[in-house]
């Protein structure tokens, strides 16, 4: 028996990272997962995996959500995962960078989640798991303007959700990780002008002296997702390795 066996999941941002750990993670242990992202090569490794299909999905597009929400006729858990971290201080964030992160960050997660949710009240019963930070109001962090609002936004989002539809058979909790070893802090890494200092700096701020796995955050989403959380809500679950102590 697996922990999540019956549950159909939809997920976004499954292509790389903390996505695909978790969609992984979550057909391990019995799950329908329904993976999605736009980046459609990537996307297809994972129907080699038992209980994954995919489907390309540009989050910030409503009707592409929309339409794709009519397709599903039962969702048990939602997973959004979908985001972008942006690198400055508010005097390096342009307009179009700010609405950029905002789109993507939060935004995306507001369309899904109306998409969505009417079809969890439907069936008395569901389940949403969005992706924060501690680089949010749980801890400030240089460099991170738009990211740290945008990811403030979604725990705000996950307590406002879990609160209005708490009677309704409705959860919803945000994961919010440090610094997770995934394609996207390389490619942040890489992109600054000394890439091995860089290194060094973001290993300077985990007590641990080392990064998160994705696959360590995904073993929380299965958490969550599963009945084990079943008295969880509106909360901000920290897995940062003790950054924020």
């Amino acid at each position: 028996m697996g922990r999540l066996d019956g549950k159909v999941i939809v997920l976004t941002a499954a292509a790389q990272g903390i996505g695909r750990a978790a969609a992984l993670a979550f057909a391990k242990e019995g799950a329908k997962v329904i993976a999605t992202d736009i980046n459609e090569a990537k996307l297809q490794e994972l129907e080699a995996y038992p209980g994954i299909q995919t489907r390309v999905l540009d989050v910030t597009k409503k009707k592409q959500i929309d339409q794709f929400a009519r397709e599903v006729e039962r969702v048990d858990v939602l997973c959004n995962v979908a985001g972008f971290v942006h690198h400055g201080t508010i005097l390096d964030c342009e307009e179009t960078d700010w609405d950029f992160s905002m789109n993507l960050n939060v935004r995306s997660m507001f369309l899904m989640t109306k998409a969505f949710l009417p079809k969890m009240l439907a069936q008395k019963s569901g389940n949403i798991i969005n992706m924060s930070s501690v680089a949010s109001s749980i801890k400030g962090v240089v460099n991170r303007c738009v990211y740290s609002a945008s990811k403030a936004a979604v725990i705000g989002l996950t307590k406002s959700v879990a609160a209005d539809f708490i009677q309704q058979g409705i959860r919803c909790n945000c994961v919010c990780p440090g610094t997770v070893d995934t394609p996207s802090l390389h490619e942040r890494i890489q992109a600054r002008e000394d890439p091995q200092e860089a290194l060094k700096d973001f290993l300077k701020r985990q007590k641990t002296g080392r990064f998160a796995t994705a696959e360590e955050v995904a073993l929380l989403c299965v958490y969550l997702a599963s009945d084990e959380s079943a008295y969880m809500t509106g909360h901000s679950m920290v897995i940062d390795g003790g950054w924020s102590l």
